[in-house]
C-alpha cells in the first residue's frame, strides 16, 4: 500500500539539505513503529521518493514524501506516530493512500507555488505592484541559466502560471516540472532588473506554499495538490 504524507519544513531546519532530510525521516518512521516496505538485495533500504527536493534556505507548507507500507491502521494514525517522532520544524499535516495507477510524487510535480519576501533594507526602491502588469505583458523574459554544459539563454515567461503583489509578499505559480524547473529567485532577478534594481545577496525570503500535478492538458493546465490523488479515510483494518 503505497502512502502520500504531505509536510511542512520550518524554522533552523529550513537549513538542512535533501539527503539530511531523507535519513531523518528513515529514522523518524523506525521510531513511530510504522511497518514500512523494504528493497529486496544485498542492501534493503525502506521504499521512498520525496517531490521536488526543497533547496537549503527555504522554508515550505506543501512538501510531499511517498512511501509504501505492508500494514497500517488508518492515516490518521500513521499522522498522529510520525508527528510523535519528529522535531520542531518538521510537521505531517496529511497522510493519504493512493491509487495503484497513481505516479509517484516526483513524477507527477508540474507546478509549484511560492510566498516571497524581501528582507528589511533589500526591498527593491519602485512600486512593484505598478510595475508587475507590465512585466508580465512581455512576450519573453529572457534569463542567462549556467547548466553543466555551459550558459545558456532561457526563456521565464511560458513557466510563470501567475504573479502577483500581496500583502504577505509576492505570490508565484511556477513550472516546476523536470523539463523547465524555474525557481522564484530568477523571477524575482529578471522583474527587478527589468525596473533598472539588483536583486541583493540573501535578500529573499521564500515558502513554498504547494506542489501541484495536472490533471490537465499542456495547453490548457488544471493544477491540483498532489494529496489530492489519494484518499485520507481508507482505514485498511475495516475493510
Amino acid at each position: 500500500m503505497r502512502l502520500r504524507i504531505k509536510f511542512r519544513k520550518y524554522g533552523v531546519l529550513r537549513f538542512i539539505g535533501h539527503l539530511d532530510l531523507m535519513r531523518f525521516f528513515q529514522k523518524a518512521i523506525r521510531r513511530a513503529e510504522i511497518d514500512i516496505a523494504y528493497t529486496t538485495g544485498f542492501s534493503p533500504h525502506q521504499i521512498m521518493s520525496f517531490a521536488a527536493p526543497l533547496g537549503v534556505g527555504l522554508s515550505s507548507n506543501g512538501e510531499y514524501m511517498d512511501i509504501e507500507v505492508n500494514s497500517m491502521i488508518s492515516c490518521q494514525d500513521i499522522k498522529k506516530r510520525l508527528n510523535e517522532a519528529s522535531v520542531p520544524g518538521i510537521e505531517v499535516t496529511k497522510v493519504c493512500v493512493l491509487p495503484e495507477d497513481a505516479g509517484n510524487a516526483m513524477a507527477s510535480v508540474a507546478a509549484a507555488s511560492y510566498t516571497v519576501q524581501f528582507r528589511e533594507g533589500r526591498g527593491p526602491a519602485f512600486d512593484m505592484a505598478a510595475a508587475l502588469p507590465d512585466f508580465l505583458s512581455r512576450d519573453a523574459i529572457l534569463i542567462q541559466k549556467e547548466t553543466k554544459k555551459g550558459c545558456r539563454e532561457v526563456d521565464l515567461r511560458p513557466g510563470i502560471y501567475e504573479m502577483e503583489c500581496r500583502e504577505s509578499g509576492v505570490y508565484l505559480l511556477l513550472d516546476a516540472s523536470s523539463g523547465s524547473n524555474i525557481k522564484p529567485a530568477q523571477v524575482l532577478e529578471a522583474f527587478l532588473g527589468q525596473n533598472g534594481c539588483t536583486l541583493q545577496e540573501n535578500a529573499l525570503l521564500i515558502n513554498r506554499e504547494e506542489i501541484f500535478t495536472n490533471t490537465g492538458t499542456a495547453q490548457k493546465p488544471v493544477f491540483v495538490p498532489l494529496y489530492v490523488m489519494g484518499d485520507d479515510e481508507i482505514c485498511p483494518t475495516e475493510n
